[in-house]
């Protein structure tokens, strides 16, 4: 160990600038999200957000951090500079209740067009628009999707669905599932090796 920083309760979802000079980092329990400099290794702003922060992601230029807020429903959105919340995208698949709507996994193309979230109990995954922040579809998947992979070429998207045990497999350009693959108890996230 090189360095520790203290931070909130149960710190989960952490990502890296490009420039590795900054860490992002959710603590689900305080509803907190830190921004830490890693040269100097220390928490430079904490950001209240909506309820159990998870994950992040973030156009290319990263001039916005999406972060998932799985209790609240909700993507918030961060300006990096002001280390403020600028937005929030709500979810509601139709047919859903909002509590079932818990988003875990988010995922930005490359190029920082699209975004998809994973949204939990809802079994549903949102594509959403990033410049207008508009959600074009839901698409049905399995039981509790929390984990989002896309191919190197961006056709295929992973769905790690927890509690019927399976992957989706989406196809990027129609928006719809293909089909899904059992695989064992409760899978999280995906890796592709290309």
């Amino acid at each position: 160990m090189v360095a520790s920083i203290e931070v909130g309760e149960e710190p989960e979802g952490v990502m890296l600038a490009k420039d590795h000079a900054k860490a992002w980092v959710t603590a689900e329990a305080s509803n907190l999200v830190h921004v830490i400099d890693l040269g100097q290794e220390q928490v430079l702003a904490d950001i209240l957000v909506d309820a159990r922060p998870r994950r992040f992601a973030a156009p290319p230029d990263e001039h916005e951090i999406w972060v998932t807020c799985e209790l609240a429903g909700k993507v918030n959105i961060i300006d990096p500079n002001s280390y403020e919340v600028t937005g929030s995208i709500a979810f509601l698949p139709r047919g859903m209740r909002p509590e079932q709507v818990t988003p875990v996994g988010i995922v930005m193309t490359k190029d920082g067009q699209t975004a998809y979230v994973a949204l939990g109990r809802a079994n549903h995954v949102a594509v959403v628009d990033v410049a207008s922040r508009e959600i074009t579809k839901y698409i049905l998947v399995g039981e509790r999707p929390w984990g989002l992979t896309l191919t190197a070429d961006e056709k295929k998207l992973y769905v790690t669905n927890g509690l019927s045990d399976d992957v989706s497999i989406v196809d990027t350009d129609k928006l719809q599932t293909l089909k899904s693959v059992r695989v064992g108890q409760v899978p999280y996230i995906a890796l592709i090796d290309d």
